[in-house]
C-alpha cells in the first residue's frame, strides 16, 4: 500500500470512529444521560467516583476513554472502574464471562514510516517534525469491566471499602414509611414504574452527598403521586415528548416544595431537562402554572402522610380531585 493509500485509509478509519463514538455520546445526552453530572455514585459508595485505570496495567484511562468508560459503568451499575482487554484478562488467569459485552475505547498515536527514520531505526527530531514524516492513527479496542469477569488476581480488583453510615434525616424517613409506597433501594438508576407502581433509588450511602438522596427520593414520589390511585395525571408519556416534559416538571417542583416543607437543602438540582423544560416554557407562557399546581397538589398529598397519616391524604385526594 502506497504512503497516500495508507494516510488515506488511516484518515478514513479515525472519521468513522470519531463518529461511532461521538454519535454514541450525543444518544446518551439526548436520552438524558449525564454520568459526570449524576449526584450518586453506584454500590452502595463501595467505590469512589474516580477516573477509570487498566486493570492489568494499572495505568489511569484518559480523554474520551473517561467519558466512555463512565457512561458504561453507569450502564452496567458495575462496582468497578477497573477495565481490561480480553487478552489481558486471559494472561492474567481469568476470563470474561459468556454474553458479556465489552465496550469500545479508542488510542490515538502517530507512527513514523519505515522509509523516515533512516539506519538507526527511529527518527530524529527533524524527521518527526518534517511535514508527512509522523502519520496520525485511531485505533479501537474493546474493554471489559473486571466485574464481567471471573477468576482474575486480587491485585486486580479494587479493594472495596465498607460503605458510610446513613445521614438519616428522621422526619423524612417517617414521611417515606407512612406512604406505603413500594420503595427499592438498589441498583444505580433512579425512576418511577408506573406500570407495577414502584419507585426505585440507588442506596444513599452512593450519593456523594447524601442529603441529594432525599431529593432524589421525593422527586420519584412525585412521580409516584401520580398514578391512577392517587392524582391521577398523564404519565404515558414518552421521552422528549412535551407530556414527559412535563410530568417530570412536576416532578421536580413537587422535590422542591416537599425538601423545602421538611427543612432539607439539597446541594444539587436535577438539571438533565432542563431543554426539555425549556422547550415547554417558551411555547406556553401556562405550563409553568399548571405545572406548579399540580407539584402542589402532589406535595401536599405526600406531606399529608407527616400530618394524619393515611386517612388524611385519602380525604385530601377526594377534595382536589385528578
Amino acid at each position: 500500500m502506497s504512503n497516500n493509500s495508507t494516510r488515506h485509509h488511516a484518515a478514513k478509519l479515525k472519521a468513522s470512529l470519531y463518529e461511532e463514538i461521538t454519535a454514541h455520546i450525543v444518544a446518551d445526552l439526548e436520552a438524558g444521560i449525564f454520568p459526570w453530572a449524576r449526584p450518586w455514585g453506584t454500590s452502595g459508595g463501595n467505590q469512589a467516583f474516580a477516573l477509570p485505570r487498566n486493570a492489568a496495567t494499572g495505568k489511569v484511562y484518559s480523554g474520551i476513554n473517561v467519558l466512555i468508560l463512565w457512561g458504561r459503568l453507569f450502564e452496567g451499575s458495575f462496582a468497578s472502574g477497573r477495565w481490561l482487554t480480553f487478552r489481558q484478562a486471559a494472561s492474567l488467569g481469568g476470563t470474561v464471562r459468556k454474553s458479556e459485552h465489552g465496550v469500545t475505547v479508542c488510542y490515538a498515536d502517530r507512527f513514523i514510516p519505515k522509509r523516515e527514520r533512516g539506519d538507526t531505526g527511529r527518527a530524529s527530531q527533524d524527521q518527526k517534525d518534517a511535514e508527512g514524516a509522523a502519520i496520525p492513527f485511531l485505533r479501537r479496542y474493546t474493554v471489559f469491566n473486571v466485574d464481567q469477569c471471573d477468576n482474575l488476581p486480587d491485585h486486580c480488583l479494587a479493594e472495596a471499602r465498607a460503605p458510610p453510615e446513613r445521614e438519616i434525616v428522621p422526619r423524612a424517613e417517617a414521611l417515606t414509611v407512612a406512604t406505603r409506597a413500594d420503595i427499592r433501594i438498589g441498583g444505580a438508576k433512579a425512576f418511577y414504574s408506573p406500570s407495577d407502581d414502584t419507585v426505585h433509588v440507588p442506596p444513599q450511602p452512593a450519593f456523594f452527598e447524601q442529603i441529594n438522596y432525599y431529593r432524589t427520593l421525593f422527586h420519584e414520589l412525585g412521580h409516584w403521586t401520580g398514578h391512577l390511585s392517587r392524582l391521577n395525571r398523564e404519565l404515558s408519556g414518552a421521552f422528549g415528548s412535551k407530556l414527559y416534559a412535563n410530568e417530570e416538571l412536576v416532578a421536580e417542583l413537587t422535590a422542591a416544595f416537599v425538601c423545602a416543607a421538611l427543612s432539607i437543602e439539597p446541594t444539587v438540582r436535577h438539571a438533565d431537562y432542563l431543554g426539555s423544560w425549556l422547550k415547554v416554557l417558551r411555547e406556553d407562557s401556562r405550563a409553568i402554572f399548571r405545572a406548579a399546581s399540580k407539584a402542589s397538589k402532589a406535595a401536599d398529598f405526600l406531606l399529608a402522610f407527616t400530618d394524619d397519616g393515611e386517612a388524611s391524604a385519602t380525604a385530601m385526594q377526594r377534595e382536589i380531585g385528578p
